[in-house]
C-alpha cells in the first residue's frame, strides 16, 4: 500500500511517500510558519516522483492533532482536496502518536529500555499548557490516558507512577524546567515528521475508525480556537 503521508500540526512542515510502512521519499522543513507556501511545493514534487517510478497512491495519511489551528487547517484541506481528485480515502492519524513514533526509534537507536517505561508527547499550547497524553512504551500507540490540554506545574499535572518517563516535543522544553523527580527523561529533538505517519496507520486507535466522510471531517483541535484582538494600527 503506497501512502501520501502530511504533516502540518505544528511548526514542522513534511509530506512524504511511504509503501508498506517503509519511507521512500520525504520533504521536510523546520522554518515554521511556511506551510501554506512549502505544502503545496512537496505534494506536487512527490506526486511527480510518485508517477516517475510508477507508484499508484492508494489513500492519504494526514496528522489530525491537536495542534497548531492553522497548520492543522492546511494539511487538511490539502489532504481533503487530493482525495476528493484521486477517489483516494483519507487516515486520520492521531499526531501524539506520531510523536511516539518518532521518540522510540530515538530510543530504540540509542540503546534504551523502553519496554516497561511510559512516553509522554508534549505538544506546545502556549504558556505553561501542553496537549499531551500518556503512552505504554512497549506499544508506543497504547494510549493510556485520553489526549488532553494540561497547564503544567510538575510531574505530578500529569501522573504519578513511579516507571521511567520520557517525555519529548515541542512542548517538553519548558517542562523540563519545573521536572525534578529522577525517572522523568526529557528527550530533545523529537519532531512529527510525515514518516511516522505510514508507521502508526496500523495501530489499534487508526484501525478501529470507520471510513471518513471527506465532507464533514475536521480536524482534531482538542480546543476551541480564540482569535485575538490584532495589535496592528487600524486593523479591530
Amino acid at each position: 500500500m503506497t501512502i501520501l503521508c502530511i504533516e502540518t500540526s505544528t511548526s514542522v512542515c513534511s509530506a512524504a511517500v511511504c509503501e508498506n510502512g517503509s519511507l521512500i521519499r520525504q520533504c521536510i522543513s523546520l522554518e515554521g510558519s511556511n506551510h501554506a507556501r512549502l505544502l503545496p511545493r512537496y505534494i506536487e514534487e512527490l506526486l511527480s516522483f510518485a508517477r516517475e517510478q510508477a507508484l499508484s497512491i492508494d489513500a492519504v495519511a494526514l496528522s489530525e492533532g491537536p495542534g497548531s489551528y492553522t497548520g492543522l487547517r492546511i494539511g487538511t484541506s490539502t489532504a481533503k482536496g487530493i482525495c476528493y481528485g484521486l477517489n483516494i480515502p483519507l487516515i486520520p492519524v492521531p499526531t501524539l502518536e506520531v510523536l511516539c513514533e518518532a521518540a522510540r526509534q530515538r530510543l530504540e537507536v540509542s540503546g534504551e529500555r523502553i519496554e516497561d517505561a511510559i512516553l509522554v508527547p508534549m505538544i506546545d499550547a502556549r504558556r505553561m499548557e501542553v496537549y499531551t497524553a500518556v503512552y505504554d512504551g512497549k506499544e508506543a500507540n497504547g494510549e493510556r490516558r485520553m489526549a488532553k490540554a494540561v497547564v503544567v506545574e510538575n510531574e505530578d499535572s500529569l501522573m504519578s507512577e513511579g516507571k521511567h518517563v520520557y517525555y519529548f516535543g515541542d512542548g517538553a522544553e519548558k517542562c523540563s524546567k519545573v521536572f525534578t523527580k529522577p525517572n522523568w527523561h526529557y528527550v530533545p529533538g523529537i519532531v512529527p515528521e510525515a514518516r511516522f505517519l505510514a508507521m502508526t496507520v496500523g495501530s489499534p486507535s487508526v484501525d478501529r475508525r470507520e471510513e471518513v466522510n471527506l465532507a464533514y471531517y475536521e480536524p482534531y483541535y482538542l480546543k476551541e480556537f480564540v482569535a485575538a484582538q490584532s495589535h496592528v494600527k487600524g486593523l479591530a
